[in-house]
């Protein structure tokens, strides 16, 4: 498990996976899994969440026939910073790496690596970012767990089960965290 880093010399976090505490309710956060694809203590961060599907798919927004090879990919909402942007990832594991991302890749690249076999090619509109150490203090008030993402996230389902089915896998505290109901203090 990576640790947050408490100075600027400190290695980055890119590449991990930052689950939103459940203590973050009622926001663009609740439940997120966010791939953080670059950070580091002095630049800040660029992350998307994965677990958000708007419910459309690039055909929906993209009609010119030299998308049709997208057509059927998702689109996600990466998050809360530039919202109305529609921009492209891709996603594949290389060992003994881990999960590699290339992020806001132009739709050409992505058909590229759309085509190549292993690789997750998304959709997104936003992206999650912070201000340099603002990722580091949210990390020391526990609002975030971070973790290496699981060599089988890329096959699982980036919808609203990837958060409790993953945080369920990390230990046996996180499967309590994961199943607790939302507002606790209601039953």
């Amino acid at each position: 498990m990576n640790l947050p880093p408490s100075d600027p010399d400190s290695p980055a976090l890119q590449g991990s996976l930052l689950f939103a505490s459940p203590t973050m309710q009622d926001g663009p956060f609740e439940h997120s899994v966010i791939l953080l694809s670059n950070h580091t203590p002095k630049d800040g961060a660029f992350g998307l969440i994965l677990n958000q599907p708007t419910g459309q798919v690039v055909g929906d927004v993209l009609k010119d026939p030299q998308f049709h090879p997208l057509r059927h990919i998702s689109i996600h909402r990466g998050g809360p910073v530039a919202h109305n942007q529609l921009f492209f990832a891709a996603l594949w594991w290389e060992p003994p790496q881990g999960l590699r991302v290339i992020h806001q890749i132009s739709a050409e690249d992505a058909i590229k690596h759309h085509k190549q076999p292993g690789t997750l090619v998304r959709a997104f509109v936003g992206y999650s970012g912070w201000s340099p150490g603002q990722l580091e203090e949210e990390l020391e008030r526990h609002t975030w767990i971070v973790t290496d993402p699981p060599a089988y996230l890329l096959g699982f389902s980036h919808d609203d089960t990837l958060w409790s089915v993953t945080l369920r896998s990390l230990s046996p505290y996180h499967r309590m965290l994961a199943d607790a109901p939302k507002n606790p203090y209601a039953n």
